[in-house]
């Protein structure tokens, strides 16, 4: 049996979980804890990265705390201590790299550096027991790619978003229409009262044989419609939220399809191949219903995980060091590994010319 301590502390969650793969094989989440900092980031709009990291430091320990005591174990009683060191806001990183260290120093316990984003990558394992490889869609508020997953810490970038993240596009959206953060939960509940052909917003890249997303130019056709209507009324807000949405559904349609296609050529001996969906964006019901469909239309089962583990929590980070353990890939020497604000799954994918640095590099 290995369980582990996982803490997450990349963004605005304080999160803190015990997950372990007993002695059958099978993986079970005996906690999850996740601390939500929306009112303290509410008035900006969107998240302060100062005010985040203050946030970590002061609600940490008791988050931890309540994750043990949820789970019914104690430090001693758990194999490893994770945590979150990459990529992500660098003061929040720190704080929950810090902690880490120091319980696993303090225990004599392996402290496993997890990328954030694996974490979301693995995440159908977890729950749902999905078999390498399996294509992935990462969609969250700081990234957007396409993935081929061959195996733990075998990562291939198909696609990225060469300027915003599909998230970030919803929340300035949300955000020039006045809508509450966070924004994309918001611009979901406003364009399910809209009408989705009222603004013929574009489909960037649809079309294109590269697997790559843009939406700088989707999220500048919202902004010259709403000035144009300015000032707004109720409606005129859930129309142009239900026409973002609708753009932003067939555009993730047209790249996906692409991309099941290619695996599909890669991978003629997988009877039933996976889509994995993960992220914070993946909690979108249209964009759920349409891969979905997508997925029936070409054969492949699309996998999403629960609400609960589609935003950020320490229950990912757990499991990709339970996988780390059990596999005999946990650094020796990961006492002296630096958070950082900048980690591609990928590390061999070159920057996308034109790509912003969240495209480029995260």
């Amino acid at each position: 049996m290995t369980r582990v301590l996982g803490i997450e502390t990349s963004c605005d969650e304080t999160a803190a979980s015990v997950v372990e793969r007993g002695a059958d094989g099978q993986p079970r989440i005996l906690s999850s804890v996740v601390l939500s900092q929306i009112e303290e980031h509410a008035a900006f709009g969107g998240v302060v990265p100062e005010i985040a990291a203050r946030a970590h430091v002061e609600a940490l320990d008791g988050v931890i705390e309540a994750a043990l005591m949820e789970a019914g174990v104690t430090l001693d009683e758990v194999d490893a201590i994770a945590a979150t060191a990459g990529p992500g806001l660098i003061g929040g990183l720190i704080v929950g790299v810090t902690m880490a260290k120091a319980i696993a120093a303090a225990k004599n316990k392996p402290f496993l550096p997890i990328n954030h984003l694996e974490g979301h990558a693995l995440t159908a394992r977890l729950t749902d027991h999905v078999d390498f490889p399996f294509l992935l869609l990462l969609v969250s508020g700081g990234h957007t790619q396409i993935l081929h997953v061959a195996g733990l810490g075998k990562y291939e970038r198909w696609g990225t978003t060469i300027d915003d993240a599909l998230g970030e596009a919803f929340d300035k959206t949300a955000k020039l229409l006045s809508l509450p953060y966070p924004g994309g939960p918001n611009v979901e509940k406003a364009a399910a009262q809209g009408d989705p052909k009222r603004f013929a917003f574009p489909r960037p890249m649809k079309g294109e044989a590269r697997l790559d997303f843009s939406f700088s130019g989707l999220k500048t056709a919202v902004r010259r419609a709403a000035t144009e209507l300015a000032p707004l009324s109720q409606q005129d807000i859930a129309d142009i939220c239900a026409s973002f949405q609708k753009a932003v559904t067939e555009t993730l349609s047209d790249r996906v399809a692409r991309s099941l296609e290619r695996f599909q050529t890669l991978h003629p001996e997988i009877a039933e191949p996976h889509l994995v969906v993960a992220g914070g964006v993946a909690a979108n019901q249209a964009i759920r219903t349409e891969l979905d469909r997508l997925c029936r239309e070409h054969g492949f089962t699309l996998i999403a995980p629960p609400m609960k583990l589609c935003g950020d929590n320490a229950a990912m980070i757990a499991w990709v060091a339970v996988e780390q353990l059990d596999a005999g890939l946990a650094e020796p020497d990961s006492m002296a590994f630096a958070p950082r604000p900048r980690w591609p799954l990928d590390q061999s994918s070159a920057p996308v010319f034109g790509a912003g640095k969240k495209g480029a590099k995260a």
